[in-house]
């Protein structure tokens, strides 16, 4: 009898190995840990399809991107490999470790599956995808041109631009849906990546009257934006319903980091909002997006497979989206005289196969332990223990009792704060390059420390004063600061910035338009005039113009004219170093 239980109990999980499981990665932008409606938080969105998803499968209590920003989170999640092993640290970081790595799409196209991209990429050119295993790429992230080897009803195409149809977050949501409808006999892997709610929040209208009343409008565009990725795994949950393939599919949806806040979520206008408060919430998370604390990278994560793992349970040990790539290598077929409940994980992932866990053949913790590095920050997770370094900073949180990290106790248990610092600091020597951090604290994550983990009082907000903005002539740095001193802006780089530029919006330059600059440089290297055309919600790769700049104590001039046939509404000038600027000015045609 004994016997027979067991049988059954293994049943779900042996059945996982008969035949090869459809695997959908949903993946949202800067989607804040309180704005999943089956979390009870906020109680202004709807997002009835993301519970049903839920209510199918596991609410992951405690899971975490592998850093509070876009690029390396997803090289991590791509490749199943903590991203600090491949020098893949921020959005700076050059991308050639990563175009080394195998990725989920590879190994699984190895393993026959049909493998197709949507919506945002950021881990190098688009065109350039079907290089890491994805064999239909349909990257629409916006209201520009993207590129596409399909159309948005699955029909082959050359890989070239292609002009958006749709909403770009619905045009995924069907081109996904016809890839499903076209393979539903076959194996599939999709990496569903929605430019959601990242700025700019560019929800139609219709998507936003969903949500009435009084709010802040960031907030009702965020929203708005939601609602529409909930309309889209909606749709694609109905299509693998249509065609009987729900208890064939194992699903995840996680978010790539935290809400940005800005601490002060300024409810400023939409129009050329790129930056800012993106309308999302990190409730009751403490910190935000750039930070290791909680609200940087403890983000929504949901895992369903019906029939396999049983729905409706909320799991309770910390998971990482480095769990994907190992669960979906893991749950493949094995062959009879390997076939076993316990699915081998190759020896390259850093991540854990989930599988055995969310059945509950296994009911220990997948991980000894979590550990992240990102910038000047690093952090390890041990059961409930956290340990949090930014700069010389350090603090200790029991999270069992204090998920908001509000409570310091490294100087209560020092013997603690010890021992996860000495795994945290032989855990980072494996990375490259090996170490804590990678510099100092910059200015910006100092102000977040301050004010989210010291509870000091909040700083001024950054935006720019007309009084600012008339000094430097309307031009606002990125990457670094821009003053304004005895007539000449003066170009100061942040110490750890990979990138440096000065941008002016709200402009009005019709063709031909040219930009005409007399500086000092103190770093020889490519310079770039990038511009958006009226229309464009984004800067597009073609509308860049290159030049070089060659360091030299004299004032050198340079005018460059802007090759375009359209009106110019914003334009950012990249400079490989500091800079003295005598005359920047911008020329509209006639």
């Amino acid at each position: 009898m004994r016997l027979l239980v067991f049988l059954f109990a293994l049943c779900p999980l042996l059945s996982a190995f008969a035949a090869k499981p459809n695997i959908i990665v949903f993946y949202t932008d800067d989607h804040g840990f309180a704005d999943l409606g089956i979390r009870g938080i906020e109680k202004d969105l709807k997002t009835p399809h993301l519970d049903a998803l839920a209510r199918s499968g596991v609410i992951a209590k405690h899971g975490y991107s592998t850093a509070p920003q876009c690029v390396p989170s997803r090289g991590g999640l791509m490749t199943g490999r903590f991203q600090g092993r491949f020098d893949l640290d921020n959005n700076g970081s050059s991308l050639d470790g990563f175009n080394k790595q195998t990725t989920i799409a590879t190994r699984l196209q190895n393993a026959g599956y049909v493998t197709a991209q949507f919506g945002k990429w950021h881990l190098g050119p688009l065109p350039e995808i079907t290089r890491h295993g994805f064999r239909h790429v349909y990257a629409q992230h916006g209201g520009q041109r993207f590129s596409a080897n399909i159309t948005a009803d699955g029909k082959d195409r050359p890989m070239t631009d292609l002009a958006p149809e749709a909403y770009h977050i619905d045009g995924c949501s069907q081109a996904a849906a016809s890839i499903i409808e076209r393979y539903h006999e076959e194996p599939f892997f999709l990496y569903i990546a929605y430019r959601a709610p990242h700025t700019p929040l560019d929800a139609p209208q219709h998507y936003k009257d969903r949500f009435p009343g009084e709010m802040p409008e960031r907030r009702r565009a965020a929203l708005g934006m939601l609602s529409a990725v909930d309309d889209g795994v909606g749709l694609v949950t109905s299509t693998l319903k249509k065609h009987g393939l729900t208890e064939k599919t194992l699903i995840f949806l996680i978010g790539d980091n935290g809400a940005p806040l800005k601490i002060h979520k300024t409810d400023s206008p939409l129009d050329g909002d790129a930056g800012g408060w993106d309308g999302s919430l990190n409730t009751p998370l403490n910190g935000e997006k750039g930070m290791l604390a909680e609200g940087g990278m403890h983000v929504p994560f949901l895992i369903a497979w019906p029939g396999t793992i049983p729905g409706g349970q909320v799991y309770e040990h910390p998971v990482s989206s480095l769990d994907v790539a190992a669960t979906a290598v893991g749950v493949q077929p094995l062959g009879d005289s390997e076939r076993s409940a316990k699915a081998s994980t190759p020896t390259d992932l850093d991540g854990v196969n989930l599988l055995p866990y969310l059945t509950g053949e296994k009911k220990d913790a997948p991980h000894e332990f979590l550990a992240w590095r990102w910038m000047a920050q690093s952090a390890i997770r041990d059961g409930n223990w956290k340990l949090l370094r930014g700069g010389d900073r350090e603090y200790l949180y029991d999270l069992a009792t204090d998920l908001e990290e509000k409570h310091n106790l490294a100087s209560q248990h020092p013997e603690i704060a010890t021992r996860l610092r000495a795994k945290l600091t032989s855990w980072c020597a494996e990375l490259t390059p090996p170490g804590l951090a990678l510099g100092p604290m910059a200015a910006t994550w100092n102000d977040y420390f301050d004010f989210y983990l010291e509870g000091k009082p909040a700083p001024k907000p950054a935006a720019k004063t007309e009084s600012d903005t008339a000094a430097t002539r309307g031009w606002l740095a990125r990457g670094g600061s821009l003053t304004a001193k005895d007539d000449v802006l003066v170009l100061t780089p942040d110490k750890q910035a990979k990138g440096c530029f000065i941008t002016r919006s709200q402009i009005n330059l019709s063709p031909p338009a040219a930009i005409h600059l007399t500086l000092k440089i103190t770093a020889s290297g490519p310079a770039a005039i990038a511009w958006r055309n009226d229309g464009d919600k984004d800067f597009l790769p073609a509308n860049r113009l290159t030049f070089q700049l060659q360091s030299t104590t004299d004032w050198q001039t340079h005018t460059l004219n802007l090759p375009t046939t359209a009106r110019v509404i914003h334009v950012r000038v990249h400079l490989p170093g500091a800079a003295e600027i005598r005359e920047i000015e911008l020329k509209a045609g006639k």
